[in-house]
């Protein structure tokens, strides 16, 4: 039996961490100490696709050193196009090296030589020995050193798959006859992220007929008097560019290194180096994918002190000992943890005797699934003492309305504060079975979310961060070989541990957080807004909404006829049936076969890009480019919601009930699941339509739609203190019209629609920091236009640029900005000296405080119309909110009560100087309605 093939990957560095960076630049992974993680994150989990799935014997990182190589000594603009590296990559970079020496894997590199030049060398060499070689980086200049047993390996990359490349598909990507020739190709026409700037208009497909006619950029030169016209001028100034770009392309294979076969060798990871990394960075899933799981041991006996079991003055008055933060990390198995299973009548009450005489406990659900209106419940859990916590679960065959009712009074006395970890849920879960959950509550969930928005808030994240405490998790309770995909699948004295340490951590940071709560000055936003808030969530998820599924069927229908009718008229306009919802076979119809423009824009992965703002630019000149996009939307629409909705209605009440998510968007703006009511489109008469389905619960009811008008240009008004802004919208003028009178000088009755259009898209654009090259970008109009449009705006509307550019300078300061409320968007990139980062955060930087401002003023609107409707005991509910949109169920005999007023309570929210203008209707339906 032969012995098997051994396997080399050799990894370059830079080129995978840049990768990681951009891939979480826009959404980063924000650790629970304020850290950005992504560089880690990314890099960590592209080494371990390796490591798992390709299976190397042999593997190395490569790193490029600062010092010079020849390339900078050839050309000293080399790279010198590239802006200054990120903070993030920065601050990654050394932890990256520890994980990679924490799997035992070399880190290779020399001064005056680039990862790549290490890389081909050690690849020569290795296949030399025998060795079948990947060399795993996304630059495409490796192509070059492919032979038999050395491979380009392109890792996969937002949503593609990995791209292995030998001597046959390197050829073909790049249309040459030999693979140094790749090194030929760039020499001509040039790489822009190096700054090799090859021959001036030669591009890829010029470059491949000459370097096939020639063999060599050297040879191209030397038969430059075979060439005519304009190639043969441009070969005679640039020739000798052509041939310093390609030695600046060619990656050097004889860097005095060696290939040490032992040193290369992988023999797996040193759990004792590399734990720690993950714990700190908070990498639990990767932790376990990389050490997988241990049972826990036997949890220490119960310690008689502080314990509902004893009877002494102290555990009678629930008094716990003050609550330090250990100095060093502690996790169950350190002991001094005491969780109980409250498994017998007797205990059960004893333990609702001990609740009842707390000033505050910690309480929480447990159900099967994730939202409180769809699973059952299987217990509850209670803390009261600091490490010790209680898991009561269901009696086999007991039912959830008669469990709660041992524990009805406890949770409906309001002199007893509740703490939890999403009370929403718990809330729901209790209102099913009438019981309801009084007085004030503190939830550590939406408190964290205040310190930090963009975190993570589960309860691990929060031990971690406030307690040095690691948490149990599922698997480690597993018994060996067992899969475990809910607290469900355990046995309940194993549950406990999981169940009670969660209890145990909520009521143990609860002071932390409140602390820090009021340090960062959010006390007012915490206890004004997010927590009366969750109440108003909990009452609108539990009314739910009625579809009319008769009118979902009718639109179903009409959509697939639609979709069947535009289907055959792409076909027959294009000659052929192809899959229209495949990009890669969209794109070689449009491209290829129709040519409908000469250079289309092409992806990473080298497929045609026709995503949607491709194709609304194209479809202005094609007709079948529209039908194409109204396919699409047909499509969506009908997958998204014509078909989903029917699926979500709740067997129980026969009405669809959102579910809310208050701790997810930075800004402070809800978010909704099941369905998303916050994506609902709204722009197309189809996407329009959907709401015909949204329906009154009963023929007594009417839907009212109350939607505020431009609130976040108001909010812009009002925070630039912009007076002609600010009169337009106190005089009810059409603000639009009147920032195209004053930025293309005309009277008021003279600006005609395109005018109002632009001056629309300045408007909405500049709230989202949009560039001159962006408002371009929008209109289709050229960059000098929308630039001298920018420049006019500035100068008529001046207390808007310096209200930009305040904030900006105010956010540089203090690295955050703030809503109306003191609600905090940290910008922790507004400082870095990479220009494409900073851009990014200054943007942020501008919209942040009127977008969330605009959240924060409907969630007081929502508070305000809440009260007001309960303590009027009225017959109509709040039912949705979407975007700046309030939809209720009104009575139809309190029509006259409810529109007014709402109105009015909505206005009223608002602090600000500008006044808010709410738009309302009535009608059958959504779409009537709104």
């Amino acid at each position: 039996m032969s012995e098997p093939k051994k396997k080399l990957f050799l990894l370059d560095a830079y080129a995978l961490i840049y990768r990681a960076h951009f891939a979480f630049s826009k959404n980063p992974r924000i650790s629970s100490k304020g850290v950005n993680t992504g560089v880690m994150f990314g890099f960590t989990n592209t080494l371990l696709d390796i490591l798992f799935n390709q299976k190397p014997t042999h593997i190395g990182v490569a790193f490029d050193t600062a010092a010079p190589t020849f390339r900078h000594e050839d050309f000293k603009e080399y790279k010198a196009n590239r802006q200054e590296t990120p903070e993030d990559i920065r601050a990654g970079i050394p932890i990256v090296k520890n994980i990679i020496g924490g799997f035992n894997i070399p880190i290779l590199e020399k001064d005056g030589f680039e990862a790549d030049d290490i890389i081909g060398t050690l690849a020569g060499q290795a296949a030399a020995r025998g060795f079948e070689v990947f060399m795993m980086t996304p630059d495409k200049d490796f192509g070059q050193l492919v032979d038999e047993h050395v491979y380009l390996y392109k890792p996969s990359y937002m949503g593609n798959s990995v791209d292995i490349m030998g001597v046959e598909e390197v050829l073909k990507k790049w249309d040459i006859d030999k693979v140094s020739q790749v090194a030929d190709m760039l020499g001509l026409q040039g790489d822009s992220s190096d700054n090799i700037p090859g021959i001036p208009g030669v591009g890829p497909k010029t470059a491949s007929k000459l370097i096939k006619e020639y063999g060599s950029v050297e040879a191209l030169v030397e038969h430059t008097d075979d060439l005519k016209g304009k190639l043969k001028t441009t070969i005679e100034e640039f020739g000798a560019q052509g041939i310093l770009s390609k030695k600046l392309a060619t990656i050097i294979t004889d860097v005095p290194v060696e290939f040490d076969e032992g040193a290369l060798e992988y023999h797996g990871p040193d759990e004792k180096k590399l734990r720690p990394i993950f714990e700190d960075l908070e990498f639990r899933t990767i932790s376990s994918r990389v050490f997988g799981s241990s049972n826990a041991k036997t949890i220490a006996p119960a310690n008689p002190q502080l314990s509902m079991f004893d009877t002494s003055p102290a555990a009678v008055a629930g008094v716990t000992e003050p609550m330090t933060k250990p100095v060093e990390k502690s996790n169950i198995e350190s002991g001094g943890k005491h969780y109980y299973l409250i498994n017998t009548p007797k205990l059960r009450q004893e333990l609702v005797g001990f609740l009842a005489l707390q000033d505050e406990f910690y309480f929480g659900t447990v159900l099967t699934g994730d939202f409180a209106l769809e699973g059952d419940l299987l217990g509850l859990s209670f803390c009261y003492v600091k490490d010790e916590a209680y898991f009561v679960p269901l009696a086999e065959g007991e039912k959830a309305e008669d469990f709660l009712k041992d524990f009805k009074a406890v949770l409906e006395n309001a002199s007893i504060r509740k703490i939890g970890h999403h009370v929403k849920q718990d809330i729901l879960l209790l209102k099913r079975y009438d019981v309801a959950l009084k007085g004030a509550f503190f939830d550590v969930m939406l408190a964290h979310y205040l310190i930090e928005p963009e975190a993570r808030h589960d309860p691990e994240i929060l031990a971690d961060t406030y307690l040095d405490y690691h948490t149990l998790s599922l698997d480690m309770l597993a018994e060996e070989g067992q899969k475990i995909k809910s607290v469900s699948d355990l046995p309940w004295d194993k549950a406990k541990e999981y169940i009670g340490e969660i209890a145990d951590v909520g009521f143990q940071v609860n002071d932390i957080l409140q602390k820090e709560i009021a340090i960062k000055n959010q006390e007012k936003l915490m206890e004004k807004v997010e927590f009366p808030l969750v109440q108003v969530l909990a009452d609108m998820e539990f009314e739910g909404v009625t579809v009319d599924l008769d009118t979902l069927a009718e639109m179903s229908e009409e959509m697939e006829s639609l979709s069947n009718g535009l289907q055959q008229q792409i076909y027959d306009f294009c000659g052929e049936a192809f899959n229209i919802n495949s990009p890669k076979q969209l794109g070689e119809v449009l491209f290829e076969r129709l040519k409908l423009i000469e250079k289309p824009k092409k992806t990473k992965s080298g497929q045609y890009a026709t995503g949607e703002e491709i194709l609304s630019k194209l479809a202005q000149e094609h007709d079948v480019v529209q039908k194409i996009l109204d396919f699409r939307e047909y499509q969506k629409l009908t997958s998204t919601y014509i078909d989903a909705l029917p699926n979500l209605i709740n067997p129980w009440d026969g009405r669809i009930h959102t579910d809310y998510n208050q701790a997810s968007a930075a800004t402070g703006r809800l978010s909704s699941n099941n369905p998303n009511l916050q994506n609902i489109p709204i722009r197309t008469e189809k996407g329009r339509a959907i709401r015909k389905a949204f329906v009154p619960r009963s023929e007594d009811f009417l839907l009212l739609s109350a939607d505020y008008s431009q609130i976040e240009l108001r909010i812009a008004a009002d925070f630039a203190k912009d007076e002609q802004m600010t009169e337009a919208f106190k005089k009810g003028q059409d603000i639009h019209a009147t920032t195209a009178s004053r930025v293309f000088q005309v009277p008021l009755d003279q600006v005609d629609p395109n005018m109002r259009r632009k001056a629309k898209e300045v408007n909405f654009g500049l709230i989202y920091g949009m560039s001159a090259f962006g408002l371009a970008d929008r209109l289709n109009i050229p960059r000098s236009e929308a630039r001298d449009i920018m420049e006019a705006y500035f100068n008529e509307f001046s207390a808007v640029k310096k209200y930009m550019d305040r904030i900006i300078n105010e956010a540089k300061e203090l690295e955050y900005v703030e809503t109306i409320l003191g609600r905090r968007r940290y910008l922790r990139d507004i400082n870095s000296r990479n220009a494409t980062t900073r851009g990014y955060a200054e943007r942020n930087a501008i919209n942040a405080p009127i977008q969330g401002s605009a959240a924060d003023i409907i969630k007081i609107a929502m508070i305000d119309i809440h009260r007001w409707m309960v303590a009027s005991k009225l017959q109509s509910r709040m039912i949705m909110q979407v975007h700046d949109e309030l939809v209720f169920d009104v009575h139809k005999d309190e029509v006259e009560l409810v529109q007014p007023k709402v109105i009015q309570l909505m206005k009223e929210a608002s602090p600000l100087e500008v006044p808010m203008e709410v738009e309302a209707g009535i009608g059958k339906d959504w779409l009537e309605a709104h």
